[in-house]
């Protein structure tokens, strides 16, 4: 991670750590070094979740691009995927998306794309971080005619998404009985139109965003209505996404979790069935829950370990030619038709293992055992989180958790890439034992 960048673009509390004026300058960085690797004015594309500040960021970016010399296409309120999908089928030079994804509204994010849809390198970001911070110098600005102009594709850019998303899937889901959480956020726009058209009877909730609601108790991170509506509407399943809809969570007939890893647990054994699994192997996170590598060796599948955040998934799945990768929060990349974590294609993918094998969700997901896992987060200052793994009264508690859970459970301590915390993940047959161990590693660490 850089000065700027965290493991999902910069994020901060809107108006404070992420200024308008700092937004102009990511702007204006962003577009200084697209133009300067294509020889040409470029075209951005800029796309944007339902927060209060959104409007403000887009403004401000805006005007960085275009003192940079790039037009600006305005995609309005999107998923994150959308906008990945997007620059390729727009064939733009990059794209931008405004979200601070799961995160409360208070804050808000810049993610940048290439023109290939993918999320930029650490080196590239590098690049415009050291414009920002005044490391690197910038260009003259753009002057009279060079000056980039701002165009629209709003309504326009989410049916194109939504249509793509719809072809991803063979048949329909007719008789299907969904309850959508769209967490007030960028899934209000597209949900609807994406699982109604394809024939599933759907309650769709929290999809009435007013610019301070988006993750207010719904959402992927919040799934207590979610799961009332399931059980009292006698649904077949409830799929939550987060304010970007990047992410997908699913609520079982029976009001039971089934999260990111037991998703990719499901995919990964249909893919292997199929002959689709490339190398039978998929790509999971250090915070994927054991059970998951348990299942994966008994069913003869092979995983990779990344870090925590999407970026470094695909880059694991890039690198070796895997198809499937994600974390248990609910991110999960299908290779074969986007580039980027994209939680409406994942409940597409789901509702039609459902209906193809005509097995209920709890039934499919009972193939994964969920070892009991507790996190921690502990507040934190950049200082100490930069810090802490240096501690060797830190390490020396990580060494004995560990030797005490041996082979059936781990101990995980990470500074977290998007919030001021360190996280302390421990998980392992007995929940009373890794509750024990994680509070004494959390005194340790905050003494």
């Amino acid at each position: 991670m850089g000065k700027l960048f965290g493991t999902d673009g910069v994020r901060g509390v809107a108006n404070r750590d992420l200024t308008g004026k700092l937004a102009m300058q990511i702007g204006q960085a962003a577009g200084m070094v697209v133009k300067n690797s294509t020889g040409r004015r470029p075209s951005v594309l800029v796309g944007k979740d339902t927060r209060i500040s959104s409007d403000l960021l887009e403004a401000a970016l805006t005007a960085g691009l275009c003192a940079a010399g790039a037009d600006v296409v305005h995609l309005g309120v999107l998923p994150t995927p959308a906008v990945a999908y997007l620059v390729t089928k727009y064939s733009a030079d990059a794209g931008i998306m405004i979200s601070a994804s799961h995160n409360p509204y208070p804050y808000n994010g810049i993610k940048i794309f290439n023109s290939q849809g993918y999320k930029l390198s650490d080196e590239q970001e590098g690049e415009i971080e050291q414009l920002v911070l005044g490391e690197e110098p910038f260009d003259p600005p753009a002057q009279d005619g060079e000056i980039g102009r701002v165009f629209s594709q709003e309504g326009r850019a989410a049916e194109d998404y939504a249509a793509y998303l719809c072809g991803t899937l063979a048949g329909d889901l007719s008789g299907l009985r969904v309850a959508l959480d769209c967490a007030n956020g960028s899934a209000s726009v597209t949900a609807g139109r994406i699982f109604q058209s394809l024939g599933a009877d759907c309650r769709i909730l929290h999809a009435f965003p007013n610019g301070v609601n988006i993750n207010d108790r719904c959402g992927s991170t919040h799934l207590e209505s979610l799961r009332q509506a399931v059980l009292e509407g006698g649904f077949d399943v409830g799929l939550a996404f987060d304010g970007d809809a990047d992410r997908c969570l699913a609520v079982d007939e029976q009001g039971g979790l089934v999260d990111g890893d037991r998703l990719m647990a499901l995919f990964a054994y249909h893919l292997q069935s199929q002959g689709k699994l490339h190398h039978d192997t998929f790509v999971a996170t250090v915070m994927s829950n054991l059970g998951l590598f348990k299942f994966a060796e008994s069913h003869h599948m092979h995983t990779r370990s990344a870090q925590v955040g999407d970026r470094y998934v695909l880059e694991t799945m890039l690198k070796e030619d895997f198809w499937l990768g994600g974390e248990q929060s609910g991110h999960i990349i299908f290779r074969e038709f986007m580039t980027t974590g994209d939680g409406q294609l994942s409940g597409l993918q789901l509702l039609g293992l459902m209906k193809g094998q005509g097995k209920s969700l709890s039934q499919l997901a009972g193939l994964m055992k969920v070892y009991p896992q507790t996190l921690v987060n502990i507040h934190s200052t950049p200082a100490r989180m930069a810090s802490f793994s240096q501690d060797e009264r830190v390490r020396q508690a990580i060494h004995r958790a560990n030797q005490q859970l041996g082979e059936n459970g781990r101990v995980l301590v990470r500074p977290s890439g998007t919030e001021p915390l360190i996280r302390v993940m421990v998980e392992g047959p007995d929940l009373d034992q890794i509750q024990e161990i994680a509070q004494e590693l959390v005194q340790v660490i905050e003494g």
